[in-house]
């Protein structure tokens, strides 16, 4: 368990970071802005929580620790002396986001259109989280190319988003609340 007694430290003042393995990085490091922008993510669930049902509540607690977990996985470099018992992300847990995005789109009415983000307060939080979780995934894939990442850790962040546009369908109606694109319905 993670105990904090201090919040500052003073270590970033000068425009570095620790990562998990103690080395030090610029606070620009694709590693440092990819682990801020899951926090993003995060963040912004947290906003949609305020709005959601029981279930869809229980689900995002649940996206909220893996965040945290996968944050913990991101920071960590793939060749540090300190892989060994590192937290990282595992199969099951992007299995878990499969197996709510197909039960959650079951009852869904089928798109005839795009969705516009907005409908209930929670689904626009919630597209907005996917939007912040899609940014954070094209930066994950842009460290992949510079340093290798945990497989799981980028699946995980490919089915987030899909997981969050189809809560927030969800949470319109199932649906029947989502607001559609009307292709140039203002010319």
């Amino acid at each position: 368990m993670v105990k904090l007694t201090r919040i500052y430290t003073r270590g970033g003042d000068k425009g570095e970071t620790s990562l998990v393995d103690g080395s030090r990085v610029p606070k620009d490091d694709l590693r440092v802005t990819v682990t801020g922008t899951v926090d993003e993510v995060n963040a912004t669930i947290g906003l949609a929580r305020l709005h959601a049902p029981p279930a869809t509540d229980a689900m995002l607690a649940r996206i909220q620790h893996d965040l945290f977990d996968l944050g913990a996985d991101l920071s960590l470099p793939n060749d540090s002396k300190r892989r060994a018992g590192a937290l990282r992300l595992v199969a099951a847990q992007v299995t878990r986001l499969e197996q709510e995005i197909d039960a959650l789109n079951a009852d869904l009415k089928p798109l005839d259109s795009f969705v516009l983000p907005g409908g209930t307060p929670c689904a626009a939080y919630l597209h907005l989280a996917r939007t912040v979780a899609r940014r954070a995934e094209r930066i994950a894939v842009k460290l992949a190319r510079e340093s290798p990442v945990n497989a799981e850790a980028m699946k995980y962040l490919n089915r987030l988003s899909d997981h969050l546009f189809v809560m927030a369908r969800h949470v319109n109606d199932r649906g029947g609340a989502d607001v559609l694109w009307r292709p140039g319905a203002n010319r």
